[in-house]
């Protein structure tokens, strides 16, 4: 601060034409002697009382500004104090966050950086290493108290878990505190903590490290705060070397090379009588009226004694304060390179307008004090690196907002040089998330997250569910768009199907051509001659329905599936139903009764029956499907990767009731089929029904279980199977036979077979044995 002050007199950049004087007192870090100078500097000028004034804008005290103190604690008291009457104070060690409240201390400044960007930087330190299962320890002081306060709300913000907190008592604490930092040692030694962060004063810090030594804590990680991390009561206590690497960051400031022969100067005339005398007839009494007398052993202070508080980082914070009082005064006084106008003296609420904001320079820095007045000075990460029995400290990376490391400068005090783990849990892998054990959010286990869910970001505590439209495999770190499933043309499954139905079709076209081909033979008149054709023209449209199960759903197909497969069915079974009619009627009735039934079976009432099936099954339909429409839906949860585009019957009772229509003719077709009699030498038309409604049930008998069971993307695939297989069935059995005959029996073909006891007649044949007999006959 002398040198500062000096260096302004004897210059002609600041303040021109005027002197700057001081008072120097020690605070001996204490608020109760710091405030006794405090009161002599609140004097009024040319006296040492304060006088009482309602109105203290006119009020001149002894100084204008006060610099210092250094400690956070005494400047919690003299801040409040010269608050209150708007004097400007400029504290070059007081780093206490507290003392940006612009409210509570309004003429408050400092050259050194607020603790809450230190405690920030600790953070981004921790977080740089992903250190997270951490100790914090602060002094019991106000600095301590309220640095740990800070660092652990930020570190908790950030996902940094404090495993230990405790505070070190003062030196002077009785012997229950001071077993409890014992106790806290031994739990962070007990503990997978590999760091410590310690927001200590100097004095707290050495009883801290004192204790570590004697209780040969293993070796941790410490970060240092500022106050003690240059501390030569700290780096020279024997045994340091031993506890490990200590960290620390150090607010950067100017060099300043020629302080130590400036002080070597001032201890010169310290030392001298002569100047000593001199100094006291300039002040007299007034040191010892104010702080009691001088030590004596103050007159014997060499540049060895003094050396470690040197550093250009200390000493240039309190340089700098004088210069930004000297800037806002020049400022204040309107002075110019030519020298300052004459002008009222400056009062110091007038020299606090013009410390807000202020920007000054000085050895090369230009500085500035924000609204809390705080100033913008950057920080360096410094590390103890121990050659002899003092640590020499190393720039090993800055802070100026954000952390850059010099990870090739680092040096650990571990076996193999290894960078120390400070973690509860191990880092969880892509894909999982953390469920917490216990109160800490860093100890956790690892959960994988499933299917269909995925963990959006590290720091996510759930997996996050997919949109429905999305999947995901398990330990997912994203979803993916689900691709639309539906029975394909192109499946192997429905290429067999459509060789099955070019073969079904093959045959009706076949037999339908024999038919017309032998339009008045007597085997196709027996079939029922138009009823037959009618019958196969319905049972290729059966075949033709299944046309529309593969390829992608829509509404009108789902509506159309069911009508175009039952009504042709309808129209087929109706046919097949009057066959078996005739057959029932000519065997079993007495002869009156089956020549009027068989006239009427025979004729137009005939196409009536069937007209009146198929609109029974067209109102059936109808009614299924106004009341309960098949839907096409899309299903994203039936299937893990897809979504299945399906047509979903809504009421499977309905759904039957379609069927019973079919299943009744079918039913009443077998039952008038199975009880004939067949008679020897005619053609066994009875037998073919029979078969033909075997087939028919059998289908789909087998079909509603395994339609129920299969899975719902092979639904369709299942129906258009049991679709073609009916068909089939019912051609094999009824038609097929009948073309057998038409092409390679045609000897068989006569009315005696087929037409015998009458038009119609489809009575009895007896086997091959009945028809050798025959042949016998026509020969």
């Amino acid at each position: 601060m002398k040198m500062a002050v000096e260096e302004i007199n004897n210059g002609s950049a600041l303040l021109p034409g005027l002197r700057l004087g001081y008072d120097l007192f020690d605070t001996c870090s204490e608020p109760v002697v710091a405030m006794k100078p405090s009161l002599v500097f609140l004097a009024k000028a040319g006296s040492r009382s304060i006088a009482a004034y309602c109105d203290y804008t006119k009020y001149q005290p002894r100084v204008l500004a006060v610099i210092g103190p250094h400690s956070s604690e005494v400047a919690l008291v003299t801040g409040k104090f010269f608050s209150f009457f708007l004097m400007p104070q400029v504290s070059y060690g007081a780093s206490i966050d507290r003392l940006s409240n612009r409210e509570t201390f309004p003429s408050f400044f400092r050259t050194v950086p607020s603790d809450r960007v230190q405690a920030v930087a600790m953070v981004e330190l921790l977080q740089e290493f992903h250190w997270n299962w951490v100790a914090a320890v602060g002094s019991d002081d106000e600095y301590g108290r309220q640095g740990l306060s800070l660092f652990s709300s930020l570190a908790t913000a950030r996902g940094i878990c404090i495993a230990h907190e405790g505070l070190v008592p003062l030196p002077h604490a009785n012997s229950l505190r001071l077993g409890s930092v014992q106790g806290l040692l031994q739990q962070v030694n007990q503990s997978s903590v590999q760091v410590v962060v310690v927001f200590s004063s100097a004095h707290s810090a050495h009883m801290l490290f004192s204790y570590s030594i004697h209780c040969k804590l293993s070796p941790k990680v410490w970060v240092a705060s500022e106050a003690w991390l240059i501390s030569d009561l700290v780096m020279k206590l024997p045994g340091m070397d031993q506890v490990g690497t200590v960290l620390g960051f150090l607010h950067q400031g100017a060099p300043m090379p020629d302080f130590p022969s400036y002080v070597q100067t001032r201890l010169a005339l310290a030392a001298d009588p002569a100047f000593c005398a001199s100094l006291d007839a300039e002040q007299a009494g007034l040191e010892d009226h104010v702080v009691g007398p001088r030590c004596p052993q103050c007159d014997h202070i060499t540049l060895e004694n003094v050396s470690a508080a040197l550093l250009h980082h200390r000493t240039f914070a309190a340089y700098a304060a004088v210069y930004g009082v000297a800037q806002a005064l020049h400022n204040a006084l309107l002075c110019n390179a030519s020298g300052c106008p004459q002008r009222e003296p400056v009062q110091p609420w007038q020299l606090l307008e013009n410390m807000y904001n202020l920007s000054f320079h000085t050895r090369g820095l230009t500085l500035r004090f924000d609204s809390s007045g705080n100033i913008g000075v950057n920080y360096d990460l410094k590390l103890w690196v121990w050659k002899d029995l003092t640590p020499s400290l190393h720039t090993v990376g800055t802070f100026d907002g954000r952390l850059q490391l010099q990870h090739s400068q680092m040096s650990w005090h571990t076996q193999g040089n290894e960078e120390p783990v400070s973690q509860c849990s191990r880092q969880c892998r892509e894909g999982q998330v953390r469920r917490v054990k216990g109160f800490h959010s860093c100890c956790y286990d690892c959960v994988d997250c499933k299917a269909g869910s995925y963990q959006r970001n590290p720091d996510e505590p759930l997996c996050i569910q997919c949109d429905q439209d999305q999947w995901s495999p398990d330990r997912s770190t994203q979803c993916f768009p689900r691709r639309h499933r539906f029975l394909a043309w192109g499946e192997p499954a429905v290429l067999v199907l459509l060789v099955v139905l070019g073969l079904a079709l093959g045959l009706v076209l076949v037999a339908l051509g024999l038919f017309v081909w032998h339009w008045d033979s007597p085997l196709v008149r027996a079939s029922g001659g138009p009823r037959a054709c009618f019958g196969l023209v319905c049972l290729g449209l059966v075949c033709f329905s299944v046309l529309l199960f593969p390829g992608r759903p829509s509404p009108t197909i789902c509506l159309a599936q069911q009508l175009l497969l039952h009504l042709p069915l309808t129209g087929c079974l109706s046919t097949l139903f009057l066959q078996a009619a005739e057959i029932f009627v000519r065997s079993e009735l007495p002869p009156g009764w089956a020549d009027w039934l068989q006239s009427l079976l025979w004729g137009p009432w005939a196409w009536l029956a069937v007209l009146l099936a198929m609109l029974v099954e067209t109102a059936l339909c109808t009614w299924y499907l106004v009341a309960f429409p098949p839907e096409m839906v899309t299903d994203w949860q039936m299937l893990p990767t897809e979504a299945l585009v399906h047509c979903r019957v809504r009421s499977w009772v309905s759904f039957g009731l379609v069927h019973a229509v079919n299943a009744t003719l079918a039913f009443l077709c077998f039952l008038g089929t199975f009880l004939v009699q067949s008679r020897p030498g005619r053609y066994n038309g009875a037998r073919s029904l029979t078969f033909a409604m075997l087939a028919y049930f059998v289908t789909w008998v087998s079909f509603v279980p395994l339609f129920a069971n299969v899975h719902v993307v092979f639904q369709p695939a299942v129906q258009m199977g049991a679709t073609l297989l009916c068909a089939l069935g019912i051609l094999a059995t009824f038609h097929l036979p009948k073309c057998y005959l038409l092409l390679w029996r045609p000897d068989l073909n006569t009315p005696e077979f087929f037409l015998s006891g009458g038009l119609g007649d489809t009575r009895g044949l007896g086997g091959s044995g009945g028809g050798e007999e025959t042949q016998g006959k026509n020969k």
